[in-house]
């Protein structure tokens, strides 16, 4: 990983630590005395707040938003049943512009009555008979069935989508639970450091009992973010193994950083990107293209089907010609049944009309989320500068203030560990932040039915 520059919060920090330290030292003398004076151990109650309660880590390498993404599309379940639609609906294609199965025909004509087994005397014929649709009807069958390839595949990455995102989403919730825990034990040493020196003034008398109670409440504060951080890495692992077809309460971690796109596109240009991107109207379009063609096919109903027979005729005993053939054609009369076909036509017209109005209501819902997730987008790309560019620098600057005017006996201690909750408090916020907006961009991309192509500017990485 290349080095980073060290940013005026952890000067800041690191000016701090080094106050408290010095503070610390000054009145170390006192220590020994003002215990025994106190008779117990003022910090006690608030030792268990601290101690280690994340979950189990992973003892696997943590893995990156592609890695996760990787992994989901090849075991998620969800996209295991979507293929497998496909896969039938594939296997239907040779099926429905199969021609109908050949038929084997025996007829036993001038059996006598009286001795129902004597065959010979009988007319004995074997024939086999084949049906052929009217011209173009297997070939529309075969389209139709195609069409249904078409929206399942469509439906498969429609799949692919959702779950993509999901994942996005779960991933990014993990990452900003692991960043803010990075936060709270970057400042948990300080902030117990500051109770410490707190108590040490308090228990000599250089100090009321309300800056030890104060500094009590900021490092309960922190314990407090601990709780909602574990609560939240735990419910963001649990969603991520579930997408990943894997046990919910497998550890796991992952590895990345957050960053703020320089420039959004244009609605028009996501619009655009949705009509040949989007994986719901692509099935829609391709349900609305099967139904034009089932009402082609409907139209057919007034072409005949034809029967073609032939066979081998064993005539009865004593004829001159006893082995004879025969061959027979028929056709069905679909003029004579007006009222059934015009109804199949009726209703296959009324499909067609209601499957392009549906795809034109999809494209105007798609367009009305896209225009939704542009919006929630822009708001935190907005929210996400602020805090960067003006909250954060702004907290740093009013600690080092703060360090600077402790040192020179011009404010209290406890003014400076206010300043110290600030930032911790901004940096927290700050994350949430740029955290909202990438979840925004996942919005913004399943709105499109795309990934969005832009540059970007990585925001400040968060360690430990």
């Amino acid at each position: 990983m290349v080095p980073r520059a060290v940013s005026p919060l952890e000067g800041a920090m690191k000016v701090f630590v080094c106050t408290v330290c010095i503070f610390a030292s000054a009145i170390a003398g006192g220590i020994c005395r003002a215990q025994a004076a106190a008779g117990s151990n003022d910090l006690a109650p608030y030792a268990a707040l601290f101690q280690d309660s994340t979950p189990a880590q992973a003892t696997a390498p943590p893995l990156t938003l592609n890695d996760v993404e990787q992994v989901a599309l090849a075991r998620s379940p969800e996209i295991a049943v979507a293929s497998r639609r496909v896969a039938v609906a594939e296997a239907h294609v040779p099926v429905a512009g199969a021609l109908d199965d050949p038929m084997a025909m025996y007829r036993g004509w001038g059996v006598p009555l009286r001795q129902p087994w004597n065959f010979n005397d009988a007319q004995n014929m074997f024939s086999i008979s084949q049906t052929f649709s009217g011209a173009g009807k297997r070939a529309l069958r075969t389209s139709v069935a195609g069409s249904d390839v078409d929206v399942a595949k469509a439906q498969l990455d429609e799949v692919r989508l959702d779950v993509r995102v999901r994942v996005h989403k779960a991933f990014d919730d993990l990452l900003l639970a692991q960043n803010e825990m990075a936060i709270h034990h970057q400042h948990v040493a300080i902030a117990r450091q500051a109770i410490e020196a707190a108590r040490i003034q308090y228990t000599v008398g250089k100090g009321p009992q309300q800056d030890m109670l104060k500094a009590q409440v900021a490092l309960t504060l922190l314990a407090e973010h601990m709780i909602r951080f574990d609560h939240d890495a735990a419910l963001a692992q649990a969603r991520l193994n579930t997408l990943l077809g894997r046990d919910p309460d497998t550890p796991v971690s992952v590895a990345g950083q957050f960053a703020v796109v320089d420039a959004l596109p244009e609605a028009r240009t996501l619009d655009t990107v949705a009509l040949r991107s989007r994986p719901d109207l692509m099935a829609a379009e391709q349900a609305a293209a099967r139904s034009h063609t089932e009402q082609a096919l409907a139209k057919k109903a007034y072409l005949p089907d034809f029967t073609v027979s032939g066979g081998y005729m064993l005539m009865p005993a004593g004829t001159p010609t006893r082995n004879d053939y025969m061959v027979e054609a028929s056709i069905n009369l679909p003029w004579l049944n007006r009222r059934k076909h015009d109804a199949e036509i009726a209703e296959a017209t009324a499909r067609t009309t209601e499957q392009d109005a549906e795809l034109s209501s999809l494209r105007n819902v798609a367009f009305g989320q896209i225009q939704d997730a542009l919006v929630e987008a822009q708001a935190a790309q907005k929210l996400a500068h602020v805090y960067h560019d003006q909250l954060r620098p702004q907290a740093e600057a009013t600690l080092e203030s703060s360090v600077i005017a402790y040192e020179n006996d011009k404010t209290s201690f406890l003014n400076l560990l206010d300043s110290q909750m600030t930032v911790i408090n901004v940096d927290l916020a700050w994350l949430d932040a740029v955290a909202d907006f990438d979840t925004r961009l996942a919005d913004l991309e399943l709105a499109t039915g795309a990934p969005l192509e832009q540059s970007t500017t990585p925001a400040t990485e968060v360690k430990p």
